[in-house]
């Protein structure tokens, strides 16, 4: 005989399946330098450009994370800064009843997937806005740097002497 019995409901907020998803996104900070203007728009030589992110993550609440990437851009012609950007694009996620150790890859690697093309598009529009062609940053894998952070972490661990911590 088959079993008859439906499932049980739960009352809302009291689902026990694994959730995460996003709960708003903002720009936290944001600078646009052009120190070198109006000579800077003169300049024939192609500037160098160095891109850095750095990610940092805390929690807010018991269910709520807040997610920062931080992307400076600076470019560089002739020997003088041609602009230098400087954006802090922050998301808050919500996650309920994921298990402690998979919290930290998703807060590392797939929200700052999830914030990135628009962090990609403001930081675009604010070069554009400074007078220059859009910066069109380029995919970035979040989790493979994720997981290479992660093996560097530990091949340092492993690599420093016993009783050193």
């Amino acid at each position: 005989m088959a079993d008859d019995q439906a499932p049980e409901t739960l009352a809302n907020g009291q689902d026990n399946s694994p959730q995460a998803g996003v709960i708003s996104q903002y720009v936290k900070d944001l600078s646009f330098e052009n120190p070198n203007s109006p000579a800077v728009y003169q300049w024939q030589n192609q500037p160098n450009i160095d891109v850095q992110f750095n990610i940092g993550s805390s929690q807010l609440a018991d269910d709520v994370y807040e997610v920062v990437l931080k992307i400076d851009v600076k470019a560089e012609a002739e020997g003088q800064v041609a602009f230098q950007v400087e954006l802090s694009y922050a998301g808050l996620f919500g996650i309920r009843n994921v298990p402690a150790e998979q919290i930290p890859p998703f807060l590392l690697a797939e929200a700052p997937r999830i914030l990135f093309p628009f962090a990609r598009r403001v930081l675009s529009d604010a070069v554009r806005d400074g007078g220059f062609p859009p910066l069109m940053l380029e995919p970035i894998d979040f989790a493979q740097l994720y997981m290479q952070q992660q093996a560097q972490g530990e091949a340092l661990v492993s690599a420093q002497p016993a009783g050193e911590a």
